[in-house]
Formats: structure tokens, C-alpha cells, sequence
């Protein structure tokens, strides 16, 4: 039975969805629904059981915990805006602590959702390499908890026979309409497009780069689930460790932006608007996974171009009447 944390945000309820796919219906989905429309996600799909993550170690699921074989655990805060930094510490890396000694004791797979926030500013590039991670400075609350717990995980002499901490380079798909500010900018063109018929993206304030042209490695949703599956999947215990999921290959907003304005069959129309001054000065120009490490482990992996995900995210959820994976 697989333990899935998250399963009802973003990138756990597309994984659980590609979990269904491959005949996985023995799944606990561990989450906080609260009031809003991210059940909707889990609308659908199929899981045994649900537990409110608030509860998960309460000793009422013990029996459900004894039973579980493998661990996904995308559940987290999120939000690179969160300020309550001891929030933070309690949700990321004190939930993902017992998480991992679950694991640990149960010598069982372990998945987990790192982040590229952690590369802060890039000054020491986008590498997977364990031996540089202590090196990192992320430049939000975020990030830091991400960061804690990676290197905590490193830190452990003894770890589960096979783990894997993914680090999440610029996300977009179906699933993510519950996010608000933190949905990805294909999301929220596609509403400005509707609205108002052009976006609007922040002009450069760096020399060397273009209005529109700042750069980040977006990676489209289901192709980060499939990844995960594979590392659930594979054999070669020795591999575990950090990984990069990006496709290691930046692409610019503007790149972005065309390609939803094609696949929406709209003319494009693009507004440069000043950049807020609270974030100028910590703004990343420049986003690339440095994805060797993993197609090492898996070299027929594909993940799909930008122009290829967000074709297939707004021709086959976002214009549809339900949009959900």
C-alpha cells in the first residue's frame, strides 16, 4: 500500500491519478482539503482511504501505517511567500522527519518533494551534487525549510534502502487551479487572455536580457509524476540520493507566453509592466536544471518542450468544461 502526502494538491493528485494508470488503487492520500475547490482534484480517482494530515500521526492510523510499502510524500507548504517560518519548520521538515523514520524502520521506499528554491540566487548553479547542497543559500523562509530537511536527510547514517528527494524546478499543468498567486503563469495567462485578450508580463531591469526573456526551466506536471513513478519503480537502489526535475532546458516567459496564446488560437498581445520593487532586487534572471544525474538513471526518460505541455495542458484541461487530470 502507498502512503501519498499532497495527494489531493498540485503534483500529488496527478501522481496519484498516473499511480491509477499503472493499476494502483491500494493508496492512503494524506492532505487538508479545508473549504475550497482542491477536492475537485480528488474527484474521480481512486485511493482506499483518506486521512487528514493533521491526524496521520495521531496513533489512531497506526494500523494503516504498518501496512504501507511505499511513501510519497508531496505534502508541504508551499507557498515561497509564507512568512511563519516555525509554520514552516512544523509542515516541512518536522512532518517529513517522521515521514522518514516511517521509512527507515519499515525499510521502505521513500519519495520526497524537495525544491529548486533551494539554489536561492544561483550563485553556485543548479547541480544535484550532494556534496555541494551545504553550500546553498535559498532566499526565502520556503526554500530554508526545504533546504533543513535535505541536508538532514543527509546527515543520517542510516537512511532507507531506496529514497529519493526531487527538487522541482517551474511546475505547470492541470491540478493547479486551488494554488491562487502561486499557480504557474500559464494558469493565470490563460485568464488574462480570456479576460482581456493579452497578458502581461515584468519588464527586464538587468542588462543582457530582454523584456520577456527571463529564463526558467518549466517542466509540465504529469511529466514530474511519471518521473517519480519511475524512481518508485527502479531497481538500482544505489542511485538514491537528491535529484534535479526540471528539463534542463530554460526557456523564456516570452516562449511561454506564445505557446499559450497558440494553443489557445488567440493573437498574441503582450503588455511589459514594471517590476514590483519588493521583489526586483531578489529576482532570478535564470533558472536550469542540471538534469546529467538523472538521465544517467533514466536516459529514455522524455519530458515534454514547453510549446508540447502547454499545448496538451490548455487544448485538453484548460478548455475543457472539467479541467482536472
Amino acid at each position: 500500500m502507498i502512503l501519498l502526502t499532497g495527494g489531493a494538491g498540485f503534483i500529488g493528485s496527478v501522481l496519484l491519478k498516473e499511480l491509477n494508470n499503472i493499476g494502483r488503487e491500494d493508496i492512503v492520500v494524506v492532505d487538508r482539503l479545508r473549504d475550497g475547490v482542491k477536492w475537485l482534484n480528488l474527484r474521480g480517482l481512486k485511493f482506499q482511504e483518506y486521512i487528514l494530515a493533521d491526524e496521520l500521526f495521531d496513533g489512531d492510523h497506526d494500523d494503516v501505517l504498518s501496512e504501507i510499502t511505499c511513501i510519497f510524500h508531496m505534502g508541504a507548504c508551499s507557498a515561497t511567500t509564507e512568512r511563519d517560518v516555525d509554520y514552516l519548520m512544523k509542515n516541512n521538515v518536522v512532518y517529513s522527519q517522521n515521514l522518514f523514520h516511517i521509512a527507515l524502520n519499515r525499510d521502505i521506499p521513500f519519495i520526497y518533494a524537495s525544491s529548486a528554491a533551494t539554489y536561492g540566487a544561483g550563485e553556485h548553479g543548479y547541480c544535484d551534487n550532494e556534496k555541494e547542497i551545504s553550500k546553498l543559500r535559498p532566499l526565502n523562509p520556503y526554500g530554508w525549510s526545504k533546504q533543513l530537511f535535505d541536508e538532514w536527510v543527509l546527515r543520517q547514517k542510516e537512511k532507507p534502502t531506496k529514497w529519493f528527494g526531487v527538487k522541482f524546478f517551474n511546475v505547470y499543468g492541470p491540478n493547479e487551479y486551488h494554488k491562487a498567486d502561486m499557480r504557474s503563469l500559464v494558469h493565470k495567462a490563460f485568464g488574462q487572455i480570456n479576460e482581456i485578450g493579452m497578458v502581461k508580463l515584468f519588464k527586464s531591469h538587468k542588462e543582457g536580457y530582454e523584456d520577456g526573456k527571463q529564463l526558467r526551466d518549466f517542466v509540465y506536471g504529469p511529466d514530474v509524476a511519471l518521473a517519480m513513478i519511475e524512481m518508485m519503480k527502479t531497481s538500482n537502489v544505489q542511485a538514491s540520493g537528491i535529484y534535479n526535475l526540471g528539463t534542463g532546458k530554460a526557456r523564456s516567459f516570452y516562449d511561454l507566453m506564445m505557446a499559450t496564446f497558440d494553443a489557445m488560437n488567440v493573437p498574441a498581445k503582450v503588455e511589459f509592466i514594471d517590476m514590483p520593487m519588493s521583489i526586483r532586487n531578489q529576482y532570478q534572471y535564470f533558472t536550469e536544471a542540471d538534469m546529467t544525474k538523472f538521465f544517467k538513471l533514466f536516459p529514455k526518460f522524455k519530458f515534454r518542450s514547453v510549446e508540447e505541455g502547454v499545448g496538451d495542458y490548455v487544448k485538453n484541461y484548460l478548455l475543457k468544461e472539467d479541467p482536472h487530470y
